[in-house]
């Protein structure tokens, strides 16, 4: 068994243990997750009000796979300023 470096977040249904070799993949996981959940928004909802493809985020929020740095940024402007973001992408 490999050790955990990031435990699930016993809050959030979706999260999940890390390893230490998939910790930065899981943070970024987790990141994107919070905000579209803060937001209150199904992945749907998310991707379609922000224009990115539905699978892409499914696969980086269940760490499939590693969202990129600028998709991190681009998450982070929209946890700040989801309206502005939705009315500049329409």
């Amino acid at each position: 068994m490999k050790p955990i470096a990031l435990p699930a977040d016993p809050a959030d249904a979706e999260d999940f243990d890390a390893p230490i070799e998939a910790l930065n993949r899981a943070q970024r996981a987790r990141l994107i997750r919070k905000t579209r959940t803060g937001l209150g928004l199904s992945q749907a909802e998310f991707a379609n009000r922000f224009r990115v493809p539905v699978g892409t985020l499914r696969d980086w929020e269940q760490a499939r796979a590693t969202a990129p740095d600028f998709a991190i940024a681009y998450v982070r402007v929209i946890g700040l300023h989801p309206d502005m973001v939705a009315k500049v992408v329409a």
